[in-house]
């Protein structure tokens, strides 16, 4: 008898260490966006006088959140209602971008290492293949600050390291040199992006594909604009939340920047778009 219970006891704890390892492998992270349109501003050398920064909207933050399963994940804004498997965790209804140009909805497949960008354009759902570490959204400058020369991107990977969420994460430094013509003056505009992941989560993703290495970014921080993941939960994930929807277009990058300069036509220049971007990395 004691043998019995020995037995089904220990078949109990390979059972729960199974199913702990599985949930262990899906769940969701949710991550905050931070955005101060007067600091991004002062970052771009532009000098806005008091009354015109005290009339600008104040910093702004919204929540994505990361859907996640041993295979796939999306990665898209949410709102404080449920989700489809009925769990609040922090994040709520998936807010899919669809409806406007500036909204994005990303869908890794882990297995064959793709990205597909999901968004909708003249009530149409695209399907645009991407790739982490570059970003397929067209240059859209701001009327009279366009850059002169290519931007220079200098990646330097560095040993500093601290936690997030408790995740071992290390930190790259992006800085972007670019010259641009503010008001008809010249100017060189410095930004330092600070990049941090980690690759205890198994799995490659970044919350803005301009910026990723290696393993999963867990946060950016920038001037201006932020990113920082503040939770994660483990449980079951709906694969209708991690894969595509049924329906969608296929565009390559070049027809999406078509249709997206079509569009911006009669918005005035944008003396941005197109220029090319030199990019060193620092080991």
């Amino acid at each position: 008898m004691k043998k019995i219970k020995l037995l089904a006891i220990l078949g109990f704890i390979v059972l729960s260490n199974t199913i702990f390892a599985q949930v262990k492998k899906s769940g969701a992270i949710q991550f905050e966006t931070s955005f101060d349109p007067a600091a991004m501003a002062a970052a771009n050398g532009i000098k806005l006088p008091e009354d015109v920064i005290a009339r600008m909207p104040k910093a702004s933050k919204t929540d994505f959140e990361l859907l996640f399963t041993a295979t796939n994940a999306s990665y898209m804004k949410v709102e404080e209602i449920e989700d489809s498997n009925g769990a609040n965790g922090g994040g709520g209804m998936r807010f899919g971008g669809f409806g406007g140009m500036g909204s994005h909805d990303y869908y890794y497949n882990f297995t064959d290492k793709s990205l597909t960008d999901v968004f909708d354009l003249s009530d149409t759902t695209f399907f645009l293949a991407s790739k982490l570490g570059v970003s397929n959204a067209p240059s859209i400058g701001l009327s009279g600050m366009g850059p002169v020369s290519p931007p220079v991107i200098e990646i330097t990977k560095t040993d500093e390291t601290k936690k997030i969420l408790g995740f071992n994460c290390t930190k790259v430094i992006y800085k972007t040199t670019t010259k641009r013509k503010i008001l008809e003056e010249e100017k060189e505009i410095t930004d330092v992006v600070n990049v941090w992941s980690t690759t205890d989560l198994g799995f490659d993703f970044s919350p803005n594909l301009n910026y990723w290495q290696s393993g999963a970014v867990l946060a950016i921080e920038g001037k201006g604009s932020n990113v920082i993941a503040t939770s994660i939960e483990y449980r079951n994930v709906s694969s209708k939340d991690v894969n595509l929807p049924k329906k969608g277009v296929v565009i390559t990058a070049e027809e999406y920047k078509e249709k997206v300069a079509r569009r911006m036509k009669g918005r005035g220049p944008r003396n941005g778009a197109g220029a090319g971007i030199r990019t060193i990395s620092i080991n």
